[in-house]
């Protein structure tokens, strides 16, 4: 075994001690942080569908809620004729802000004023949660641009705000948005709740756990590496120097 490491490191013994060292560095690197998501620009979202009502980029909402909302956006645009989707995305590409993709998004599905004429659509950035809603002159006569701001910063932003609840938020707008665009009194967002700060400003447990975890990763990391790394090159220069047999 020995011999055939020797003759495997003999004629590249300097370019191994300096590529080990740093592939065991990757291994450790990619083990201990996990790979970021791809960002989504307007091009990566596929042409439009019919009875398409959901486009869920963020993975956010439940099967049965699509459904329950798909079903009501769908009675809607049959007996209004205006359409409502909605659109979640997990990050955008570099640049791009909610309003800036909802537009790109808007005028890729509907190009022309015509058509652009009976739809809205909201679109949202699950990292961020930033949210914005568009929509054509035909639906836009109901719900106006003041209305449109409260539906994503009150009726989407409070259940958001009150630990990410993207479920029961969407079913929120589902209800507000049929009601207005059907030509009804507009409902208004639910009733946020004021919740009191008992907890002072220390740090929570779960994020010191967090804190002490990455920690912990670095240390076992580091330790692993002064181990390893060593070792892995002692052994390397030991097989390759020459054989003190006569």
């Amino acid at each position: 075994m020995k011999q055939l490491l020797k003759q495997l490191f003999s004629s590249h013994t300097y370019l191994t001690r300096l590529i080990l060292p740093i592939l065991v560095m990757m291994m450790m690197v990619i083990s201990v942080f996990p790979t970021p998501a791809f960002a989504t620009g307007v091009y990566q979202i596929p042409n439009l569908i019919p009875d398409t009502w959901v486009v869920d980029e963020g993975d956010v909402i439940s099967r049965f809620n699509e459904g329950q909302i798909s079903s009501a956006f769908k009675d809607l645009a049959k007996e209004t004729g205006n359409e409502v989707r909605i659109v979640t995305i997990h990050r955008f590409d570099y640049g791009e802000t909610p309003e800036s993709f909802a537009k790109g998004l808007f005028t890729k599905w509907f190009p022309t004023p015509e058509a652009q004429a009976n739809q809205a659509i909201l679109v949202i950035d699950t990292v961020t949660n930033g949210a914005t809603m568009i929509s054509g002159d035909q639906v836009k006569s109901l719900l106006t641009d003041e209305i449109a701001n409260s539906v994503t910063e009150q009726t989407l932003g409070a259940a958001l705000r009150n630990g990410n609840k993207y479920n029961q938020g969407f079913l929120d707008v589902r209800d507000r948005l049929v009601a207005v665009i059907s030509g009804k009194p507009d409902p208004g967002p639910p009733e946020e709740k004021e919740t009191i700060q008992v907890e002072g400003t220390f740090t929570k447990a779960e994020d010191t756990s967090k804190n002490k975890g990455n920690s912990t990763a670095w240390v076992v990391g580091l330790l692993i590496a002064a181990t390893v790394i060593p070792m892995a090159t002692y052994y390397i220069y030991q097989i390759n120097q020459p054989s003190n047999e006569a």
